[in-house]
């Protein structure tokens, strides 16, 4: 890469001026944060498009499936599988490139936009007197301009759309919000502790019981299915840019006030991603045969190791198809997901996807760089203690990778590879470290009074 040190300087200043701005408690307009992030994104914008080195998939995965929709063919069998996610990027890359602009620049101006896009969003993530703060730190951040701006990855789209399902799923009030502890569930512990689980469960779903009245309409029914649907289609719309993004879908669901709205939201988080998926034969040549044979592609992932944690140790830090290491890392992820549900449920939904999202890095055998930013805009909101070594860790571990080995020929590049890969594992602990650890119980008032049994006319009143 040829603008290797100009990229390095860059990225450490922003690091230094982001931990300057945490020191002095800096708190610019919403304004000048995000035109720092432009400024930032499209200096990078401009060296990584003249730059002789390109990632690989970014040319041979990313750009095929832009061509394929400017051909009228479908993104994931034109490009071989090389780009194995729903058309929705990829019409607009197809877009981008009838314009005329070359794919240097188009390519990532789809990820730059979201990514500036991203520095409000996450102000108005983290609420609170410091919101501004947090926009410029995200629009400083090194990682988040790396994936944006060098490498063309489409994880700021994904995180564009997730975060702001968020914000229309918390609404108005306080940015501050529980998870399940809510007045019901202390109530019906109340009820089971008088009662038994038996009774006090017959009482939940009998007819007008709990459960029926849950899903009958209220007062401001109609305010809160618009909320459910909208932050539904946005998180439909962040899973038509990846798949990933269904860990953040317990948390929006957390976020919205009753059961009516989360199962609308669940509705059309699930109908965005079909319809983008049925909207092929209207837009290029695709039978609805070659629809299931992209299909079958989208789920193949292939079982290869050796960029990261635990499973690089075991291939040397070499690229591997280790099935053996895939599988049984497959369901630990799962394992690890509903522990972390489990563990935080009682906390802020948004400290519950930080947790999520960053013991999915700790357990995962499989990984690519621009996984990292996955949590990124979470944990830039809502900082832990070790929230900045996690930052500056994983940049500068993914900067080696994007700026340095670019530097070296093929035999030498696999040789630092297999350092890097192992040197990751160092990485581990601080992202333990980095989870909200101390966030798990946030004081609920309701569940510090003690439980007495109540009478017949109470209990049919709570349940």
């Amino acid at each position: 890469m040829e603008y290797a040190v100009l990229t390095g300087i860059v990225l450490v200043a922003g690091v230094v001026l982001a931990l300057l701005a945490q020191w002095r408690d800096w708190r610019p307009s919403l304004v000048v944060a995000i035109l720092v992030g432009v400024a930032v994104r499209t200096l990078l914008l401009f060296t990584a498009a003249d730059d002789a080195w390109q990632p690989v998939d970014f040319m041979e995965s990313f750009k095929p499936a832009g061509v394929a929709i400017l051909n009228g063919q479908d993104p994931v069998l034109a490009s071989e599988g090389g780009w194995h996610f729903l058309p929705t990027i990829p019409y607009v890359y197809g877009f981008l490139l009838w314009l005329g602009i070359p794919w240097e620049f188009a390519g990532r101006l789809v990820t730059i936009v979201a990514d500036i896009a991203l520095i409000p969003l996450v102000a108005k993530l983290s609420g609170g007197p410091k919101a501004n703060l947090r926009a410029l730190q995200y629009a400083l951040n090194p990682l988040a301009l790396l994936v944006a701006a060098i490498h063309g990855q489409v994880e700021p789209v994904a995180l564009a759309f997730g975060v702001a399902a968020f914000v229309v799923a918390r609404g108005p009030g306080s940015p501050y919000r529980t998870g399940v502890t809510t007045q019901v569930t202390v109530r019906l512990r109340r009820g089971v502790a008088a009662y038994g689980w038996r009774n006090a469960l017959d009482r939940v779903i009998r007819p007008g019981g709990l459960l029926h009245r849950s899903l009958m309409p209220t007062r401001d029914d109609r305010h809160y299915l618009r909320r459910g649907m909208f932050a539904g289609a946005l998180m439909g719309l962040a899973l038509c840019s990846k798949s990933w993004p269904i860990w953040l879908i317990p948390g929006m669901l957390l976020l919205l006030p009753n059961l009516r709205a989360r199962i609308v939201s669940l509705f059309f988080t699930g109908l965005v991603p079909v319809l983008f998926l049925l909207s092929l034969p209207l837009v290029v040549n695709t039978s609805l045969g070659q629809i299931r044979e992209a299909m079958s592609v989208m789920g193949d992932i292939r079982p290869i190791v050796g960029d990261w944690g635990w499973a690089a140790q075991f291939s040397d830090g070499n690229w591997e198809l280790r099935p053996d290491l895939v599988v049984p890392g497959t369901y630990l992820i799962y394992a690890t997901m509903v522990a972390c549900v489990l563990l935080w449920r009682r906390a802020d939904p948004i400290d519950m996807t930080i947790a999520m999202l960053i013991a999915f890095m700790v357990v995962t055998p499989r990984l690519g760089a621009q996984y990292l930013m996955w949590f990124m805009p979470f944990l830039v909101a809502r900082p832990t203690r070790f929230a900045w070594p996690a930052i500056i860790g994983c940049s500068a571990w993914a900067a080696y990778g994007y700026l340095y080995m670019t530097q070296f020929d093929v035999d030498t590049w696999w040789e630092l590879h297999s350092q890097w890969a192992l040197a990751s594992i160092v990485l581990l602990p601080i992202l333990v470290m980095a989870m909200p650890w101390n966030r798990r119980n946030p004081t609920v008032p309701e569940l510090a009074k003690p439980v007495s049994a109540p009478s017949e006319g109470r209990m049919k009143s709570a349940v």
